[in-house]
Order: structure tokens, then sequence, then C-alpha cells
């Protein structure tokens, strides 16, 4: 195909008028899922349903350590790398990066899985990132 058939999107025309992109709160968003129905359960609280499907990567930090470039280039098979966390500590719980939880790895059937032992309250997270 030819460029002229494929204009990039910076030769696309801007929105005009209503058009435009707007933000859209979730509440919003819940009440368009909802086909028009109220957005706000009965207890007061949005429903945030929606967001329930969407995915998130769940993953658990063993530890870490700084090394420089040359140390990490020098690594083969069998190199030990000391981390910083101490053995008896729990492990850091984190979803898309974010501290959520401490936990405990265990084995069920064969393969890894991990035993909540602490769970950042939702205020505690807050905080955090401000």
């Amino acid at each position: 195909m030819s460029e002229e058939n494929n204009p990039s999107p910076s030769d696309q025309p801007a929105p005009e008028g209503n058009e435009q992109i707007k933000d859209v709160g979730v509440e919003e968003l819940a009440k368009a899922h909802e086909g028009g129905t109220s957005s706000v359960k009965e207890s007061g609280a949005p429903d945030l349903g929606l967001l329930l499907d969407i995915p998130v990567t769940l993953s658990l930090e063993l530890g870490s350590t700084r090394i420089n470039l040359g140390d990490l280039l020098r690594l083969n098979k069998g190199a030990i790398v000391e981390l910083e966390k101490e053995a008896s500590e729990p492990l850091e719980v984190k979803v898309n990066g974010t501290l959520i939880a401490y936990a405990d790895v265990v084995v069920v059937n064969d393969r890894y899985g991990i035993r909540m032992i602490d769970v950042i309250s939702e205020s505690e997270r807050l905080r955090k990132l401000s």
C-alpha cells in the first residue's frame, strides 16, 4: 500500500465541536456498562463491576541488589548474586509495580504459590503514593 492510502494520525483533521475527547469518570463508565441504570449501589458506593475484568500483573519480589555493569556482564551459569533481603523476611507482593502485601512462598501440587501474611491497607497504599 502507498502512503497516500494510509494517512498518518498527524494528517487527520483535529476533532471539531462535540467530537472532542472528554474525560469520563468511573461512575459514567459503570453507568454506560449497565445500559443506563444507576452506577451507584444502594450503599451509596459506586459500582465498580466494570473494572473487575481489567487484567493486572501480580508479581512477587524475592529481593534486589545493585551491581555494576562490568560484574553483570561477567555472570555465567552457576554464579551466585547475593540479594539485600534477609532469608527470613517476607516477600513483597506487587500489582503493576505497587506493593500490596507481604507473603511467604508455598508449594501447592508441585507449583509455587504464595500465602498472604500481611495485606497493605488502602489508606497506607494511598499515603505512599503521595
